[in-house]
């Protein structure tokens, strides 16, 4: 098979060591890169991850599993896919950040090595074409957070809710997972579209009904994991105030027959989204607050919905 190789970079007014703080953190990607649906770190030791990611290419949830080598003296990280989806037959590359003139600037570049099955030249393309959207997309959305003068810890955060239901964990993952069912079952949803191509992938567009009577629409892609009960998502669309919104679905068995459901939310505002929508002098604590009460209310009023369902007796 012929090996095809690309490489793309950017420059970024932040000190190297920012910015690859901001690769190595695997966590956060979902928060940085837009692509990015979320990541599972399976293996973290002396240096070598093994990751297994999702992720969005030309319009699709993808998914691979990945061995990176990280270097943080030679500022490298290194990566290789050992389970590749296809039509990728092997993937591989190097993120590669030199700091510039007196270490407050660097040089970001990322290359990438791989095979298509077969070499079939339409499979060739769709990588080609997903390899440069993707990397165009992840060197911005790294410079972008990398000179955010704000920083992470002032504009990411995260919050929960949670709600005690008796009853199986399976009936309460159904109610979460059967969200095609939520215009009649929850009263703040008036319209919901969702495919489901890949068993426990879902793509979904949900109108959702304020209390002033407004209307937001908002889409999202969905990973589905019954086994481990959570359902995991990333907002795909995020309103002007925030630049990222991912969030996850829990239900773990608790004592007395009771199962704890909790939701959780983690936001990255968007400083200048955030000046736009509440003023030029609204504070990024004013905009966490105004977040954290639209989102936790809707999760709150699915789980008490959820709970209603669930401990209803039999008709």
């Amino acid at each position: 098979m012929a090996t095809h190789n690309t490489k793309h970079d950017i420059t970024v007014e932040a000190a190297a060591e920012t910015v690859f703080g901001l690769v190595a953190d695997v966590a956060g990607w979902p928060q940085v890169f837009g692509p990015t649906v979320h990541v599972d770190l399976l293996r973290d030791e002396a240096g070598e991850q093994l990751l297994r990611i999702w992720a969005m290419a030309n319009g699709e949830v993808r998914d691979w599993t990945s061995r990176r080598t990280l270097d943080r003296a030679a500022g490298t990280i290194s990566f290789q896919q050992v389970v590749s989806s296809p039509p990728v037959a092997s993937m591989g590359g190097k993120w590669i950040i030199e700091p510039l003139g007196n270490g407050e600037r660097c040089s970001v570049t990322l290359t990438h090595e791989f095979e298509a099955i077969a070499d079939d030249p339409d499979a060739v393309a769709f990588i080609q074409q997903a390899v440069d959207r993707n990397s165009n997309a992840e060197l911005a959305a790294l410079k972008t957070a990398a000179e955010q003068q704000d920083g992470p810890d002032r504009l990411r955060f995260t919050f929960s809710d949670g709600v005690s239901i008796r009853g199986p964990v399976s009936e309460i993952f159904e109610f979460i997972n059967r969200a095609d069912l939520w215009p009649r079952r929850l009263p703040h949803v008036s319209r919901l579209d969702l495919t489901e191509r890949v068993p426990g992938v879902q793509r979904m567009v949900m109108d959702t009904r304020s209390p002033d009577g407004s209307i937001h629409t908002t889409e999202s892609v969905r990973l589905c994991f019954a086994d481990r009960g959570e359902i995991l998502y990333k907002q795909l669309q995020v309103p002007p105030v925030m630049s990222a919104h991912t969030g996850r679905w829990e239900f773990r068995a608790a004592a007395d027959g009771l199962v704890e459901a909790r939701s959780w939310h983690t936001v990255t505002l968007n400083p200048a989204g955030v000046r736009e929508a509440l003023g030029q002098e609204a504070s990024m604590e004013e905009a966490r607050q105004k977040v954290r009460h639209a989102l936790g209310t809707n999760s709150l009023t699915t789980l008490r919905h959820a709970k209603e369902h669930v401990e209803a007796p039999p008709a």
